[in-house]
């Protein structure tokens, strides 16, 4: 039995993540500048983009009832303080072939309130089509996972053809730079008119009551 995205809450801790993993000024894409320049200072060579290189994101989904110390839930959320990401250390360890432009996800599930966090999913970030390519764990025993596919819940109309050219990607039949960019119009480092929506508002779209 799948132990993720089953419920509504799942979907929208996934797609609150995914908003703040396109959006560079979001916690999540200031750690992730901080975390390449202490790697570009370690070995003298010149600042580029730190989108190129493959980071792991962990991204932990939280009991809905879960409380901490001087946060709500709903804050650390829309703040993308559920988000995690350090270098990649030892390549053989993922168990995917990640293309530069991509990256490795892991997503933990807690399991119950107050309780710790077991591994739900694993998966790539697309940064240039912002979206998330998981394997959701449907029995771990069997080996036994269910592909799924998050889009970013801001842009409404992705490209015909998008999962050919993802999977072209993936491929590396094409580069990053071939890929539509669609993360410029969710990523306020590049659209200073965009302004990334709430967990509220993330939860009340879910429910049909308004747009983001």
């Amino acid at each position: 039995m799948r132990i993720l995205g089953a419920t509504q809450f799942d979907q929208c801790v996934l797609n609150i993540s995914l908003i703040n993993l396109c959006n560079q000024e979001s916690y999540v894409g200031q750690e992730l500048r901080k975390l390449y320049k202490m790697q570009q200072d370690d070995t003298n060579e010149p600042m580029t983009t730190p989108w190129l290189t493959p980071h792991q994101f962990t991204i932990f989904v939280p009991h809905p009832e879960q409380e901490y110390d001087g946060l709500t839930l709903e804050a650390g959320l829309t703040k993308g303080y559920n988000v995690e990401i350090k270098p990649i250390q030892e390549h053989s360890y993922v168990p995917y072939d990640i293309p530069p432009g991509g990256h490795f996800v892991v997503v933990l599930k807690q399991k119950s309130l107050n309780d710790g966090f077991n591994v739900a999913a694993t998966g790539i970030f697309v940064r240039s089509l912002a979206v998330l390519k998981l394997d959701i764990i449907v029995d771990m025993q069997q080996a036994n996972y269910q592909p799924v596919l998050v889009k970013h819940p801001v842009i409404r109309d992705y490209p015909s053809g998008w999962e050919s050219k993802l999977q072209q990607f993936l491929n590396r039949e094409i580069r990053s730079e071939d890929l539509p960019d669609l993360v410029g119009y969710v990523d306020q480092r590049v659209n200073r008119d965009y302004r990334p929506p709430s967990w509220h508002e993330i939860s009340l779209a879910a429910k049909g009551f308004a747009g983001v």
